[in-house]
């Protein structure tokens, strides 16, 4: 946190006045949006990253068969021009006659067989959860696909509107996987022109963007993202005006940042979910208290929770009972286990447990450093000493992922799909971010996604977020309110979805 602060004094943005004083913003003259974020994107290829900034680039440059309105959620055409249920895992998309791929080739079915049939064989794959759903697609003419169900899913829809971009057959097999990931070529309405390596990606408005789609034409022709290591040296490019968009900067610089001449700010509770997840099933090794039940619930009770979401991220953030976000289907709160802030009852619990002293750990997180400062010192408090490795969101992942985190501190966005099938199979249905591997949830979270009838669906999710609040297997800690400091000269709007819209934007 030292670090953080004094940057920001610094820079004005704590004590004296506003810094950045006389500083031009937006290159409006030269039709180029800069835009910078803390997040550096190994893989540009869509199907082939977890990190939001992946997604966000996903729906700049490619389309998929669908589109959800960001301000209705009615799902729209964008690749089909209609569809319909044949049976109750069967649907049938009409496709447009009109699209070409930024690289020239004609859009047609192919395209979306090639897509679909490939990536439930692809290991590369980031989200299997996302796809387990899927059968299969299959060619009826050259503009008349089907999509096959491996069961009955009733958000189907959603997961082809927010995360099933379709590739390019031609092109792709053409260059191979390692060409692709070098110069990816979708059917959005922008295009992908340079990648240089994990630090600035280009794109440029596809002029033969197919007239009557839902994103429509970009007002703005050329988007280019700096992707620096530090949530700081964001802050820094805004402020010496280098850049003209950037989010997810620190609660306590919203405010001096609004004072700064030539720039706007702004902010909106997203579906995001930050969490702790803890290694109950023992998948790191040794001598792991974590796998006590007691243990878990002692540093449930140890979390102000209340502090962190209010004091720390503000804006509206919420603390939420269960591992979703409210508004999503099946998200039943009031099955979910409670844990008031409570360090005596930890303290009682952890002595119960054998671990009257408390105990050592290791916590991996890719959250703002404020975060673990407070969830390692509220630990402490009751005898939990945590070592933080605060690292880069992919190479945390890759520890998370990898069986190595005892603990961590993460966050997830459901991909924006508003069905907890978006969030609670990633997490307990025997994947590589499962640290329970509990056979009761897993049923619990695979029938919720397998049957047609609503209320049966609310059951089997109720069952599985009792089961994994009770067994405290991951601690909700917050809902993430989104930051965003962009130029004044920007018309910009943010969505829950947490999706920024850069074909939406435009230059005042």
């Amino acid at each position: 946190m030292r670090w953080w602060l004094a940057g920001l004094v610094a820079l004005g943005l704590l004590g004296g006045g506003p810094a950045g004083c006389g500083v031009a913003w937006a290159q409006k003259s030269a039709d180029t949006l800069r835009v910078v974020w803390w997040d550096q994107i190994p893989d540009l290829d869509p199907y082939h990253t977890q990190l939001r900034a992946g997604l966000v680039v996903a729906h700049q440059a490619f389309d998929g068969l669908v589109y959800r309105d960001p301000d209705s959620y009615v799902i729209k055409p964008l690749l089909a021009t209609s569809w319909k249920y044949l049976d109750d895992t069967t649907l049938q998309f009409n496709l447009r006659h009109d699209v070409t791929f930024q690289d020239g080739s004609r859009f047609s079915a192919d395209d979306v067989v090639y897509t679909f049939n490939t990536i439930l064989h692809d290991p590369q794959v980031a989200t299997p959860s996302n796809f387990t759903w899927l059968a299969g697609a299959e060619k009826v003419d050259d503009y008349t696909v089907v999509v096959k169900l491996k069961r009955v899913f009733p958000a189907a829809m959603e997961y082809l509107a927010m995360v099933m971009p379709i590739w390019p057959m031609a092109y792709r097999e053409r260059v191979g996987e390692a060409g692709y990931r070098a110069a990816p070529v979708g059917a959005g309405p922008y295009r992908i022109t340079e990648i240089d390596g994990r630090n600035r990606i280009v794109m440029r408005r596809y002029d033969g963007y197919y007239a009557g789609s839902p994103k429509g034409r970009p007002a703005i022709g050329r988007v280019v993202i700096d992707e620096v290591a530090t949530p700081q040296a964001a802050l820094d490019q805004m402020l010496a005006g280098q850049a003209d968009w950037t989010w997810n900067f620190i609660p306590e610089a919203f405010d001096r940042l609004a004072a700064v001449p030539g720039l706007q700010v702004t902010r909106a509770e997203t579906m995001r979910v930050n969490y702790l997840q803890l290694d109950a099933v023992g998948r790191t090794g040794g001598d792991n208290p974590l796998t006590q039940l007691k243990v878990r619930q002692a540093i449930a009770y140890a979390l102000d929770r209340d502090t962190i979401a209010h004091k720390l991220v503000q804006g509206g953030a919420r603390v939420p009972d269960a591992p979703c976000f409210p508004t999503q289907f099946g998200c039943d709160t009031g099955a979910a286990a409670r844990y008031a802030y409570d360090p005596a009852r930890a303290r009682a619990l952890l002595s119960e447990a054998g671990y009257p002293g408390g105990f050592e750990t290791e916590m991996v997180s890719y959250l703002l450093p404020q975060i673990d400062t407070a969830v390692r010192r509220n630990l402490a408090a009751v005898g939990i000493i945590v070592r933080v490795d605060n690292l880069q969101v992919a190479a945390a992942l890759k520890r998370i992922l990898g069986g190595e985190a005892p603990m961590n501190l993460a966050s997830w966005g459901s991909y924006s799909i508003n069905d907890v099938s978006a969030i609670l199979p990633n997490f307990f249905e025997g994947g590589p971010n499962d640290y329970a591997l509990d056979p009761l949830v897993e049923r619990a979270v695979r029938l919720g996604g397998s049957n047609t009838n609503p209320d049966l669906r609310r059951k089997y999710y109720s069952e599985a977020i009792a089961r994994i609040t009770g067994q405290a297997y991951m601690i909700p800690l917050f809902t993430s309110v989104a930051t965003y400091a962009f130029s004044r000269d920007l018309e910009f709007k943010p969505y829950t979805d947490e999706l920024p819209r850069f074909y939406l934007s435009k230059w005042k």
